[in-house]
């Protein structure tokens, strides 16, 4: 059997068994025997299961952390008087993009989302919510610069809400949601977001 091929027979296997019973319960002897090879053969490429799982995900949830990051941080940029406008349309062209990502690799965010309890994958939505929360902050010092009488909001609310939204967009991982469905059920999630954002701020 070739290296490459067996690469991607035991990639395969694991992605079958993760998929079937998360990564706490999946068993790495199953992995070995669907993917036709040796525990030795494994351990030449892998040093333990969760190395696996990431060989899996991590290219993955890197590039969605990437683009989102990359989005908040060209908002940031843009000059204060034009973020207020603006913020639509950024978070409206990302969240899009996002949207079409997950659903080309829909069975790597069905890991990332539902299977990766008891990896370091299992606080990728939460990681998310962070840089949000932070960008929010950032965005309300923006707009007290400019004179909005923007009230202070507790830290732990504004986690609770970015927390609401993003755990929202990633139902459709979870319920395995057609991909026009998904995007109409996205738009209308930001809007009822955007809305009440815009009312706490007083915008």
């Amino acid at each position: 059997m070739e290296e490459s091929s067996t690469l991607q027979n035991i990639l395969n296997a694991a992605k079958t068994e993760f998929l079937q019973k998360g990564f706490q319960t999946a068993s790495l002897r199953n992995i070995v025997k669907n993917a036709g090879v040796t525990t030795g053969a494994f351990y030449g490429y892998f040093s333990n299961k969760e190395a696996l799982f990431a060989a899996l995900v991590e290219k993955h949830a890197s590039a969605i952390m990437g683009r989102f990051m990359c989005a908040q941080e060209e908002f940031m940029k843009l000059p204060e008087e034009e973020q207020p406008e603006s913020m639509s349309d950024f978070s409206g062209d990302c969240m899009a993009w996002m949207v079409d990502y997950i659903y080309e690799h829909f069975d790597v965010f069905r890991l990332i989302i539902c299977c990766s309890e008891g990896t370091a994958y299992a606080d990728f939505v939460h990681a998310m919510v962070e840089v949000e929360v932070e960008s929010t902050y950032r965005f309300m010092e923006s707009l007290r610069s400019l004179g909005h009488q923007v009230p202070e909001l507790d830290r732990q609310f504004c986690h609770i809400v970015c927390s609401g939204m993003f755990n929202g967009v990633f139902e459709m991982v979870v319920h395995q949601m057609p991909q026009a469905d998904a995007k109409i059920y996205i738009s209308q999630l930001q809007q009822f977001h955007r809305a009440g954002w815009m009312n706490i701020l007083g915008l």
